[in-house]
C-alpha cells in the first residue's frame, strides 16, 4: 500500500486484463464507476422531475442544483463515506447532496437501493448490447465478403475430421456466419426483452410512492410509467421483488455464452487450417510466432479467442446459480458476483469480436495447397463416376469395380506405406482397359464438378438472409480494426 499522499504505482496492484490490456474503451467505459455513479445520479434527477411533475412539492431551483451536478462527482469524500457507512447507494447519496444542498432532502424520495443499483444495471446491460451488436455485424460483414470471393474455390471437406466430400473455402465459411448471424438475432432478442425495473419500493409493492402520493394508485403507475420513459424503455417489470428477477441475467449471459460458443468453433476451424497451410489469420511484418522456432506462424488471434470464449461461457453458471438461491423478495449474495460476472461477460465478449473482425479482415487463402489436398484425395472420390463412364463405353460394371479396387488399394499403400502422392489416376491412365474413357479424365476429375450446389447456397444465403440482417447496422460497419497488443 502507498503512504498517505503518495502516489500508488498502478503496476503493483492486479489489473484485470480484460480491461488492461484487451477490452475497448467504450465497453470499459460503460462498467465503469464513472458511468455507473452518473447513472445513479440521473436515476434520482428522473424521480425528482418525475415526483414533481405530479405534484409532490419539489422546485424547479432543486431540480436545475441536481442537473448542473450530474457529473461532479466526489469519489475520494463516496469512498470515505462508504468506508463509514459500509452502503454504497446512501455514501453516493450523501455525496450528491453535499453538492447539491438546496436539493438534498428530496433526493432519493421514497426510493430504496435497487432504484438506483438494479435500474443502472439494466441500463448498462441495454448499452452493453448496443455496443456489441454493431461489432457482431461488422464480423458477420467481413465474413460474407471473404465467403462471396471465395464461394466458388474447392476445398477438401472433412467429417471427424477426415476427408470428405468436397464443399467451397466460401461455402464453409456461410457456416461460420450463419452460427453469426443467430447470435446477431438471439443479442437483438435479448436486448429488446429487458425491460426497466422502475420504481417499486423495498420489495416490490411500491407502497413507499403510494404513500407519498396519499393512496392515489393512478399516480403511483404514472411515477414508474413517467421514469421508465426517461431511462429510455418502453416497458418496466410489472411484478419485481426488491430487484428485478435474477433470471433475466441468466438469458443475458446465455446469449452472450452461444455466441462465445460460435467464436470458439469458427478459430478452432481457423487454427486447424492454418495447420493445414491452407488459410491463415493475418500476420504483422514484426510479429514474432515463438521465442525459440523464428519460423513459426502461431495462430495467436484464434488462440485468444478460443482462451477468452472458454471463459464466456463458463460465466452463465455464475447467474444460474444466483436465481437458484434468491430467498423470498431478495437475498444480497447476488451483489458481489453480479458485480464480477456481468461485466465480465460483456468485456469477454467485446474484446472477442473485435479480435475476429481483425483475423476476417485479413485471412490469407492458399489456393495450391489446397489444390494440391485436392488431388491427394479426389482421385478416390472419382471412383463411381469412372464407373459410371466405363458402363457408358461399354464396360462392365462388376469388373470396372474390381480393376479400381484393386488400384485404389494399390494407391492407398504408396500413401500410407511409403509416404508417397496418390497415384491413382497415373494407374488408370497405364491400365489398357481404361483406356475408352482416357480423354474423359480430366473433366471427371473437375474438382468443380464435386462441390455441388455450393457456389449457389453461398449467394441465395449472403442475398437472402445475410445481407438484410446487416441493414440497420450499415452505418456503423467502420474501417479495419486494429488491435493494440
Amino acid at each position: 500500500m502507498a503512504a498517505p499522499g503518495e502516489a500508488e504505482d498502478v503496476m503493483a496492484r492486479y489489473r484485470s486484463p480484460l480491461v488492461s490490456r484487451y477490452a475497448s474503451a467504450e465497453m470499459a467505459y460503460n462498467f465503469s464507476e464513472r458511468k455507473k455513479f452518473g447513472t445513479w445520479r440521473r436515476l434520482w434527477l428522473y424521480l425528482a422531475q418525475a415526483e414533481k411533475s405530479l405534484g409532490l412539492s419539489i422546485t424547479d431551483e432543486q431540480i436545475r442544483e441536481m442537473e448542473a451536478n450530474l457529473d461532479n462527482i466526489d469519489f475520494k469524500m463516496a469512498a470515505e463515506e462508504e468506508k463509514k457507512l459500509r452502503h454504497d447507494v446512501m455514501a453516493h447519496v450523501h455525496t450528491f447532496a453535499h453538492c447539491c444542498p438546496k436539493a438534498a432532502a428530496i433526493i432519493h424520495l421514497g426510493a430504496t437501493s435497487c432504484y438506483v443499483g438494479d435500474n443502472t444495471d439494466l441500463i448498462v446491460l441495454r448499452d452493453g448490447f448496443n455496443l456489441l451488436l454493431p461489432k457482431l455485424a461488422r464480423v458477420i460483414s467481413r465474413l460474407a465478403d471473404f465467403a462471396e470471393k471465395y464461394a466458388d474455390m474447392p476445398a477438401l471437406g472433412f467429417t471427424h475430421y477426415q476427408p470428405a466430400q468436397l464443399t467451397t473455402v466460401g461455402k464453409r465459411c456461410c457456416l461460420w456466419i450463419q452460427d453469426l448471424c443467430m447470435d446477431l438475432q438471439n443479442l437483438e432478442r435479448a436486448r429488446d426483452d429487458l425491460r426497466f425495473r422502475g420504481v417499486k419500493g423495498t420489495t416490490g409493492t411500491q407502497a413507499s410512492f403510494l404513500q407519498l402520493f396519499e393512496g392515489d394508485h393512478n399516480k403511483v403507475e404514472e411515477l414508474d410509467r413517467l421514469v421508465t420513459a426517461k431511462a429510455g424503455f418502453k416497458r418496466a417489470y410489472m411484478v419485481t421483488g426488491q430487484t428485478y428477477s435474477r433470471k433475466v441475467d441468466i438469458g443475458v449471459l446465455a446469449v452472450l455464452a452461444s455466441l462465445g460458443a460460435s467464436i470458439h468453433k469458427i478459430c478452432t476451424d481457423i487454427r486447424l487450417l492454418a495447420n493445414l497451410k491452407e488459410i491463415e489469420e493475418p500476420f504483422e511484418k514484426d510479429q514474432i510466432g515463438s521465442s525459440a522456432m523464428p519460423y513459426k506462424r502461431n495462430p495467436m488471434r484464434s488462440e485468444r479467442c478460443c482462451s477468452l470464449a472458454r471463459h464466456l461461457m463458463t460465466l452463465v453458471m455464475d447467474p444460474l446459480q444466483t436465481a437458484a438461491v434468491q430467498w423470498f423478495e431478495r437475498t444480497l449474495d447476488d451483489s458481489a458476483n453480479r458485480r464480477v460476472c456481468l461485466a465480465e461477460a460483456f468485456l469477454t465478449a467485446d474484446i472477442i469480436l473485435s479480435t475476429l473482425q481483425n483475423v476476417s479482415e485479413g485471412l490469407v487463402v492458399y489456393p495450391k495447397v489446397i489444390e494440391r489436398r485436392i488431388r491427394q484425395e479426389l482421385p478416390f472420390m472419382a471412383t463411381e463416376n469412372i464407373i459410371m463412364a466405363m458402363v457408358k463405353a461399354g464396360g462392365n460394371r462388376q469388373d470396372c469395380h474390381e480393376k479400381i479396387r484393386v488400384l485404389s488399394q494399390q494407391a492407398a499403400a504408396v500413401v500410407k506405406q511409403e509416404g508417397g502422392d496418390n497415384d491413382f489416376i497415373a494407374r488408370v491412365r497405364a491400365d489398357p482397359y481404361f483406356s475408352p474413357i482416357h480423354k474423359q479424365l480430366e473433366s471427371l476429375l473437375d474438382p468443380s464438378s464435386f462441390t455441388g450446389r455450393a457456389p449457389q447456397q453461398v449467394a441465395k444465403f449472403l442475398k437472402e438472409e445475410v445481407r438484410p440482417a446487416l441493414i440497420p447496422y450499415q452505418s456503423k460497419m467502420g474501417g479495419k480494426i486494429e488491435l493494440a497488443l
